[in-house]
């Protein structure tokens, strides 16, 4: 029997990162993944394909603002559904394979099969033939990750009534995709189809999309979708889903009571995701798993069993790729002896959308609730000169500063490039920055970062210069 120092339970995002932070601290280390390609559901059937799924839409959509800067295109332009697919798998692969030569260079060894505990040190791995494989691990990292929602009364078919795996992977451009979720995920793929011509209905139960995110990202994404040509029917609460043929049909009840129906060809159920525990006898090992299906944690991600530690979606806390990378990095630094930390606070969440939308700290709601003095300073990018040459004006950065010490607490934007933008507000507030610390500092001009510097004028004594 192979002895390893830690083995790790799932090759996505945080575990081969975990994976990768314990060979480059010199632990023995192995990783279980039980699908043929590593990196798990963000780089298989989730962030990346999606993103690539949008970058090509993208393109597609931005032909039709070719001629206000003077570009006339001729002739027919068409959507190779097939092609855009073909092209996302290939990105897909090519980073699926750039993981593994990771394993290799790091001299990690890789199992596949499904990994489920004998005991807190024993672990059996059962291949797809039958056969099962066993290792000791004197430390375990289980990072298994989630799978989507979804609700009692839906039957998924994987053909009509689908799953953000199966919008992946579309034969077709939807005549109607109606979206049950107002989520990131939703939105993303929803625009997507929007923009390859499809007619896109988002059906939500809360009162509003990105319900988790600040209100004023929200009726921003909200007002810039619709005018795209998204529907959306918030406050809303699906009662059925049903297919005839090549119909599905939803029905949902409004605030009003009244009962609402849409018919398309495809519905995305776009709920949520579950941990997923499936396959672990996570109780062989003395590991306890929640009500909520996660298995319970420390604060340093260490689970019931000493030696045994989770990370990622399949713990507490938001599903984010780069939180599950960060517990990784923490779980290996401190089976090395050392004192990392996480600020769970500065854990940055983006809507890949365009406009992307991207936020880090409090959002006004929560200090509200709190009961926290703030300030708060927004400035549009329709007054940014680089936002005007590139025609990308919708949208805005708003900063949350403490009323008091003038400490940034929150940073909350929705405009072009806004998912790198908001580095530079999570570097500031590691390193509590107030808002006048980010209003003196230098920012090229023209660029999209001078919004973050305006926003940090109007927070400190309204003193935007350029609005």
């Amino acid at each position: 029997m192979s002895s390893f120092d830690v083995v790790v339970i799932g090759s996505g995002p945080g575990g081969y990162v975990a994976a990768i932070r314990c060979a480059q601290l010199g632990m023995k280390t192995a990783i279980i993944e039980k699908y043929s390609t590593l990196g798990g559901t963000c780089l298989n059937v989730g962030c990346i394909p999606s993103k690539a799924m949008l970058a090509s839409s993208h393109h597609y959509e931005e032909l039709s603002h070719f001629a206000d800067h003077g570009i006339e295109v001729t002739g027919d332009v068409k959507v190779s559904i097939e092609k855009m697919v073909a092209r996302k798998q290939a990105v897909v692969d090519q980073t699926a394979g750039g993981v593994k030569y990771l394993m290799d260079k790091n001299k990690i060894a890789v199992f596949e099969g499904v990994g489920s505990f004998e005991s807190a040190t024993a672990i059996a791995i059962t291949k797809k033939d039958g056969s099962v494989e066993k290792i000791e691990a004197k430390n375990t990292i289980i990072a298994t990750g989630s799978k989507p929602s979804s609700l009692p009364f839906i039957k998924i078919d994987k053909e009509r009534i689908i799953t953000s795996t199966e919008a992946l992977n579309l034969k077709e451009v939807p005549k109607h995709l109606v979206i049950i979720g107002g989520g990131v995920i939703g939105l993303e793929l929803g625009q997507v189809y929007l923009r390859l011509g499809a007619q896109v209905s988002v059906v939500e139960f809360m009162d509003r999309i990105i319900p988790g995110m600040d209100a004023g990202l929200s009726k921003e994404l909200t007002k810039v979708l619709k005018k795209q040509g998204m529907k959306f029917y918030t406050s809303h609460k699906v009662q059925a889903v049903d297919r005839n043929g090549d119909v599905v049909t939803v029905k949902a009840e409004n605030a009003k009571g009244e009962i609402i129906t849409l018919e398309g060809d495809y519905a995305l159920i776009s709920v949520g995701r579950r941990p997923y525990t499936d396959g672990l006898n996570a109780d062989k090992a003395g590991v306890k798993i929640t009500e909520r299906g996660q298995v319970e944690v420390n604060d340093h991600l260490q689970t019931t069993a000493s030696n045994i530690y989770a990370i990622g979606d399949v713990v507490r806390g938001a599903m984010l790729a780069h939180k599950a990378e960060e517990e990784g990095v923490v779980v290996a630094e401190y089976l090395a002896g050392q004192k990392p930390h996480i600020d769970y606070n500065l854990i940055p969440g983006v809507v890949y959308t365009w406009p992307e939308v991207a936020a880090v700290g409090k959002t006004e709601e929560q200090l509200k609730e709190a009961g926290v003095a703030y300030k708060s300073g927004s400035f549009p990018f329709k007054a940014l000169g680089r936002a005007r040459a590139g025609g990308d004006t919708d949208g805005f950065v708003k900063i949350l500063a403490d009323a008091k010490t003038d400490e940034v607490l929150g940073v909350h934007m929705i405009g072009p490039r806004c998912a790198d933008l908001i580095a530079e507000a999570v570097t500031a507030m590691e390193f509590k920055a107030s808002a006048e610390d980010i209003s003196r500092m230098s920012h090229a001009h023209p660029t999209f970062a001078e919004a973050i510097k305006e926003a940090a004028l109007a927070a400190t004594d309204n003193r935007a210069l350029h609005v």
